[in-house]
């Protein structure tokens, strides 16, 4: 055989071999992947199965139904009944995601309280003086709650309540809002509007009880919008009259 058709016949089986080589370390580092793309954002997640997926949305048409009738009746007017027929289930797969009514009221609170919290974020950010800040945090809370008042009735209740209190009062979102009104309040000081040594995180927590001391008001004794408007400006007026920079 002509030297230069040997020589080609050993290329190709050296090229053969790389191949092979190749194929036997790309199986080795991920089995039967050999041929799928790698992503670019780090290692490789699995993906939700169908019976995750169908969890979820149960959970969320319970919840959105439950909503619906908490918002409606209350918390006492709700039974898990409704809530099931509402959400077109039965009451079997009701408690397959949630342990009982007062489970199913708490998530409910505490997704109210994200939202509250980034609505009221938002409004205090247009504000510019920290009294204007600390009102519009109160309103963006009444205002979440204006349209539904026998949810707000039932948030109100259950967070007093030996079982259910404590933990509502310490969720995260809780814990953030305070945090929040504290960040205005350090920012006034900053601003020369607050004297920076006049405790304010206790002042904080102040306005925070004041805010929440509020609601039985419009709940159950009819306070107007601009009722709750003005005694909210004088309350806030005069918890932080005693911060004021000299």
């Amino acid at each position: 055989m002509p030297l230069d058709d040997l020589r080609g016949c050993e290329f190709r089986v050296t090229e053969n071999r790389q191949k092979r080589a190749r194929i036997v370390e790309l199986t080795r580092i991920a089995p039967g992947t050999a041929n799928q793309p790698r992503r670019a954002n780090g290692p490789d997640r699995k993906s939700p199965t169908r019976r995750a997926i169908a969890k979820q949305q149960t959970r969320e048409r319970v919840l959105a139904a439950a909503r619906q009738l908490f918002s409606e009746a209350g918390y006492e007017g709700a039974t898990i009944r409704d809530i099931a027929a509402a959400a077109g289930m039965s009451t079997g797969a009701v408690f397959a995601n949630f342990n009982d009514k007062s489970d199913l009221f708490r998530e409910i609170m505490i997704a109210d309280l994200e939202v509250q919290l980034t609505a009221m974020r938002s409004a205090m950010a247009r504000a510019h003086a920290v009294e204007d800040a600390i009102f519009a945090f109160f309103r963006a809370g009444y205002d979440f709650y204006a349209g539904q008042l026998p949810l707000a009735r039932a948030a109100f209740s259950v967070s007093w309540t030996p079982h259910e209190g404590p933990v509502l009062r310490n969720a995260p979102a809780i814990q953030a809002i305070i945090a929040l009104i504290v960040e205005h309040l350090e920012a006034g000081a900053a601003r020369g509007e607050l004297d920076a040594g006049s405790d304010l995180k206790l002042r904080a927590e102040m306005l925070y009880q004041t805010y929440l001391a509020n609601y039985p008001l419009a709940i159950f004794e009819g306070l107007s919008p601009a009722a709750l408007d003005e005694k909210s400006r004088a309350q806030i007026h005069v918890i932080l009259a005693g911060a004021r920079a000299r």
